[in-house]
């Protein structure tokens, strides 16, 4: 134990030792923001589209759970029958269920021309105050009014 010790004390003293030889200069442009041609721009259209179909979560719960209630039933050779066939119907009832909650939900496709000349497809959830001709700034995969 005392010998871990002394060689974690002389890692530490070797590390700060050498970290005194790192080069102080600064780098020129700290604080420098950048007007990035590339996250600036103005929307070219906006279309409403309906939210695609599930994740695929609802069938593979469904599934889990209808194998799990079909091996609840019967014995030998009925069991994994039961077991299957709870296991498909669980997943086919999953993954309706999954469909028909997302069914109906808009999504919107927002055609963006950036400022260096790309033209960038923007998919979200809303379009709050987001119209055609509007500058607007991409941060983080949203736009917003610029």
């Amino acid at each position: 134990m005392k010998r871990s010790t002394t060689l974690a004390a002389a890692i530490f003293a070797g590390v700060a030792v050498l970290s005194g030889c790192a080069s102080n200069q600064q780098p020129q442009q700290i604080g420098y923001i950048s007007n990035d041609s590339s996250t600036y721009g103005t929307i070219d259209s906006i279309q409403i589209m309906q939210a695609r179909g599930g994740s695929g979560v609802g069938a593979v719960t469904g599934g889990l759970i209808g194998g799990l209630l079909g091996n609840q039933v019967g014995g030998g050779s009925g069991r994994a029958v039961a077991t299957v066939a709870g296991a498909v119907g669980g997943a086919v009832v999953g993954n309706n269920v999954e469909n028909n909650r997302n069914a109906g939900k808009e999504e919107y496709q927002i055609s963006v021309r950036m400022d260096n000349g790309d033209t960038r497809i923007i998919q979200q959830d809303s379009a709050y105050d987001l119209r055609v001709g509007n500058r607007v700034r991409l941060i983080d995969g949203r736009l917003y009014r610029y």
